[in-house]
């Protein structure tokens, strides 16, 4: 393995692992206050318009009871029970269903109940694209490379909240396919975005060096030209 291709391999790891496996499984349903803080108010105006001030304050008290239980697998347990007997708060029960299973070890588990979030119709689109980034993120290499490509797809438009984090994603994607240029690109797109937070610009920026490409102040990247072999 190359040296790049070692700094690659553990930016991604220390991208899947630590903001994925740490923050859930230390935090666990309240990853999901942070979410909705970074991406404003208009989130949770969004779920208080969706859930009802009756049905949003019982629905608190289960996820709140549901997280009591110390054991991550049976408190897993308890917040799938949250999810089924509660359906409006099932998008925020299956977030924190996923970060218990992830802490008890539960990988597949984790990534079978984001893929439920995702593709639940019912729930707040905020929470769907949310479910398929931490799936995306969780999985790594060891989702299918198109599926993945597709689901990142979808999120790196303007519209989506998570839009620098999906472009981190898809250049990480780009690079470990050989697509540097596209990867460059992505990287790129990160750095103008008013939102990207400074520990992520500062990683694509990291990624940026490491592929070769050349950061300038005004954060545009200059993909070096190849140079001709000899003869």
């Amino acid at each position: 393995m190359s040296q790049s291709d070692s700094f690659f391999h553990e930016v991604n790891e220390e991208v899947r692992r630590e903001s994925l496996r740490r923050g859930m499984a230390r935090y666990g349903w309240l990853i999901v206050v942070l979410v909705i803080a970074a991406v404003g108010g208009a989130a949770f105006y969004e779920w208080r318009q969706y859930s009802g001030q009756q049905s949003a304050q019982r629905a608190g008290d289960a996820l709140r009871a549901a997280y009591l239980e110390t054991d991550p697998a049976k408190r897993a347990e308890a917040l799938a029970g949250v999810a089924t007997a509660e359906p409006r708060a099932a998008a925020v029960a299956w977030l924190a269903e996923a970060g218990s299973q992830i802490e008890a070890g539960n990988t597949d588990a984790a990534a079978t109940t984001l893929a439920t979030l995702a593709d639940d119709g019912a729930a707040p689109e905020l929470y769907r694209q949310l479910g398929a980034l931490l799936r995306v993120m969780l999985l790594g290499d060891a989702m299918d490379g198109t599926e993945r490509a597709a689901t990142l797809e979808t999120l790196v438009s303007t519209e989506s909240p998570f839009q620098a984090l999906a472009l981190e994603q898809r250049a990480l994607l780009r690079l470990g396919q050989g697509d540097r240029d596209g990867a460059l690109a992505d990287l790129d797109t990160i750095l103008t975005l008013p939102q990207a937070p400074q520990t992520l610009g500062d990683r694509a920026r990291q990624l940026i060096v490491a592929a070769g490409g050349t950061v300038p102040q005004a954060g545009v990247v200059t993909v070096p030209a190849d140079t001709p072999s000899d003869g």
